[in-house]
């Protein structure tokens, strides 16, 4: 999938290039990118840790990292129960951990939908085009929708038994099978596991995704620059400008996978011109290995460390 989108968008890669780009990675650049992808995981999982009490950020990155593995792996919602069973093993209460999963999730998608306003920002500071862009402002809308849902929920219980109900009704229209007054229940339920420590959680939050964001486009300049493409033929503020319009696909199977790669390489290629294409398409590979392949190997270590202490203990109950 990942070659058809570059082709259709870029044009036919030389890989023999790309190759020669590949080269260029030095040893000792491996080890820094996997310092700084454990940065990004640990950023990534800090809500968990924010908010659901008993949760440090060690266990709550180990969480993330085994139910990124799960998720890969095994059929939803496998990710979720395994989950469920760290948390229980924590001594965590089932709807404690589920709460703070759901609210992790949403403040997740706040920032993912919500990336392409720095983006905007970044185009108006550097007098670019905007052009197809402009489509983008739907996943802004999706962005400000979900903050504004889930204020709505926090607010107080009535509003969030109003958002329940009105979701569930809108769902019970396309799956009849759904009950509002079971959404409007469990939307109350979610802001009584929540209120506690959304005040103290939800920004701070809102800022450790934002960081791991900063840290993500800074592995994808790490990745770009270590086989060679030079910051004067592609500047940063590009490579920006192109992640943070593209990384609202990452809700796509395997981060967006193909989709985010093509439009990055995209914007690379027209920013520096088409020699600099199969340096950009080996600055990709390598960003992928290891922003795919590195949480996965660090999900199998988590399990294996989580089935070694509690894990045990709590499957033998």
């Amino acid at each position: 999938m990942a070659t058809v989108m570059v082709v259709r968008l870029v044009g036919r890669v030389d890989w023999s290039e790309v190759w020669d780009a590949l080269t260029h990675l030095a040893w000792w650049q491996i080890p820094l990118l996997l310092a700084v992808l454990v940065v990004r995981q640990v950023l990534n999982a800090l809500p968990l840790s924010l908010y659901i009490p008993g949760v440090s950020a060690y266990r709550a990155t180990q969480n993330d990292q085994v139910a990124i593995l799960m998720s890969t792996i095994a059929p939803p919602p496998s990710d979720i129960a395994l989950r469920m069973a760290m948390f229980s093993s924590w001594g965590v209460p089932v709807a404690k951990g589920l709460a703070g999963t759901l609210m992790n999730t949403l403040t997740f998608y706040i920032v993912r939908f919500g990336a392409p306003v720095v983006g905007f920002v970044l185009l108006a500071a550097t007098g670019g085009k905007v052009g197809l862009r402009w489509a983008d402002l739907i996943s802004v809308a999706i962005s400000v929708g979900i903050f504004v849902g889930l204020m709505l929920v926090i607010r107080s219980e009535a509003l969030a038994r109003k958002v329940g109900t009105t979701a569930g009704r809108a769902a019970h229209r396309v799956r009849k099978r759904v009950d509002p007054e079971a959404w409007a229940a469990a939307c109350v339920q979610f802001r009584i596991d929540i209120a506690a420590r959304f005040r103290r959680g939800f920004p701070r939050s809102l800022l450790a995704l934002s960081a791991m964001l900063v840290v993500d486009l800074t592995m994808l300049l790490m990745a770009l620059r270590f086989v060679g493409l030079d910051s004067s033929e592609v500047p940063v503020v590009e490579v920006a400008i192109a992640y943070l319009f593209a990384y609202p696909f990452t809700l796509f199977p395997f981060s967006g996978i193909g989709i985010v790669d093509a439009l990055v390489l995209a914007a690379v290629v027209q920013a520096g011109g088409a020699e600099v294409e199969a340096a950009a398409v080996a600055g990709l590979v390598v960003w992928r290995v290891f922003t795919i392949g590195g949480p996965l190997a660090l999900g199998a270590l988590g399990l294996a460390a989580w089935r070694r202490t509690s894990g045990a203990a709590t499957t033998s109950q």
